[in-house]
Formats: C-alpha cells, structure tokens, sequence
C-alpha cells in the first residue's frame, strides 16, 4: 500500500493532538506542606533545626509529601507544583522529591504557603496540617503565629491555616481535595472548607501530646485518601467568602494591635484586636504577610 505525504502529516498532527488533549486531562495538583500535622510529631523536637528529631522529621514529611505525588499520579494526576509551607520554609528535602516536580521554598513569598497558586490548578492537597488557634483542640494549633496570634477569623468564622489557604485558592476557583493532620485538624477543616478528604495520622491528646500511627501506617493512609480525592476531583467547589472579606485579628500582646491601628486601612476593635476589610482574598493575603513579617531590622 503506498502512504503518501499527506497521509503521514495528517496521522502526526492526530497523534500529536490527542496526546495534547491526553495531557490536558491530567490534573494539575498544588500540595502546601506543613509540618506540625506530619505523623508522629507533638512537640519542638520535631519542628526546628534546633530540636533533636528535627532531621528525622523533615524525611517523614519528605515521605509524606513523595507519598501524595506517587498515589496523586497513580489516580491520574499529572503536573506538581510543592510548596514548602513549615517554619523557615526549608525542611523538605528536595533531593528526594521527584526531579519532574517544583518546590516553593523560604519567605516573605506572595500568597503565603500557596506561593505559586492560579487558576490553572485544578486542585490542591494539605500535607502536615494542623488545627487553629481557636481551637482547644489539636496538637500545636495555632493560625500563622503562635507566639503572637490569639484568634483569626473571616467574616466571622473562626479559621485555620487551612481554611486561609483553601480561601486563597478560591480566589482563582481552585478547590482543595484532601488535607492529612490530627483528627482536629481534618475535622476543623472539612467543617468550614466542605467534605474534602481527611486523612488522619494522629489522635489529639493535647497541645504537646497525641496517640499516633507509625510512619509507614500514616503513608498508607496518605495514599487512600489522595487517590480517592483525584478520582473524584470534579465533585470538590472552591471554598469563597463573601467578598469583600473582613478578617479579625487578637494578638496576644497589646502593642501590636496599637501600632496597626496607625493605618487609615485598619480598626482597632478592642485593645488587642484589629479589623482589616480586603476587596478580595488575595488583598488580605497580602496584608497578613505584612502583618506578621514586616520589622525594621528585617535583612538584608
């Protein structure tokens, strides 16, 4: 049978397309990772550079991370975007992560922990989430500082890091699908973002105190939930407040809420607490990340 050129440009352009078109149909993930939530950890020990299972700690929140990638692909999951969303912003250890995946690392970065999100995302996982600090519940929960936050809320509703994050992501109509924490983590988060999927590494007992599984129990439990939020991706809504947003910060020191209240843009609404109104999420992103970064000594 004789194939003319024609024929073999037109089988090429085909394939080349629906190979695009096959490309296209993978969602794109966006995963924050924090570290409070990670399997196993219940005090500073864990957390910092300073403590003595801080090395140990960021291979179990590499794993958990390498984990999400590996069941999110297998479910049909193609580009990855990680962002490094604990303490300094430097615990994973990149070398271990796919070489196909990118890593948003170390602050100030535009957006917070969901540096690098937009609309071509088409969903987003929370990886080592905790509680927040209005919350009695959950192992050291607290919302951005614990040092100096007592209370975070839009539009009224008490939030987390997650909800602040999943509410960021809404902005550009990108849904989250699946958060692993304590189990006052995942519920706090699926009672104000919606029914994500939650994948719970260990039981609360207290701030600094939790009955927890074993890494490799916590990995697979990762895994379930991951593949089963990218198998039903479609179903998951953006979380949106209402816009214009109003967010309600309680320090836990007086001055603070004194030296903000400079700002035409800010009300003090009682003597440790402030009131800023944003025309949308992105707006007030960026002022809590001034809010809780700017310092005149700040370098270089």
């Amino acid at each position: 049978m004789k194939i003319n050129k024609s024929s073999i440009l037109l089988f090429l352009s085909m394939f080349f397309a629906a190979s695009f078109c096959l490309a296209q149909d993978k969602p794109k993930i966006y995963i924050s990772a924090d570290m409070e939530g990670v399997v196993g950890a219940v005090t500073g020990d864990q957390l910092g550079p300073s403590g003595f299972e801080y090395q140990r700690f960021r291979e179990f929140m590499t794993q958990e991370v390498n984990t999400a990638i590996t069941a999110a692909r297998e479910a049909g999951a193609g580009e990855i975007l990680v962002s490094d969303s604990h303490g300094n912003g430097e615990n994973l250890l990149i070398e271990k992560l796919p070489e196909d995946v990118q890593v948003v690392r170390s602050w100030p970065r535009p957006l917070s922990m969901m540096a690098g999100i937009d609309a071509s995302f088409d969903g987003v996982i929370f990886i080592g989430y905790h509680a927040s600090t209005d919350n009695p519940a959950g192992v050291r929960a607290h919302t951005m500082s614990s040092a100096n936050l007592a209370s975070v809320r839009l539009n009224d509703v008490a939030v987390t890091e997650a909800a602040i994050n999943a509410a960021i992501a809404g902005h550009f109509d990108v849904p989250v699908i699946m958060i692993s924490g304590d189990d006052a983590a995942v519920k706090e988060a699926q009672d104000v973002i919606g029914p994500i999927e939650g994948a719970v590494v260990k039981w609360n007992y207290g701030f600094h105190s939790a009955k927890t599984l074993t890494p490799a129990a916590g990995y697979k439990v990762i895994a379930e939930k991951t593949k089963a939020a990218i198998q039903r991706i479609k179903a998951f809504k953006p979380y949106k407040p209402q816009a214009p947003i109003k967010l309600d910060v309680r320090f836990k020191n007086y001055m603070p809420a004194e030296v903000l209240s400079y700002l035409s843009i800010v009300e003090r609404t009682d003597s440790h607490s402030i009131r800023f109104i944003g025309k949308n999420m992105i707006e007030v992103s960026k002022f809590m990340t001034v809010m809780t970064s700017y310092s005149l000594d700040i370098t270089p």
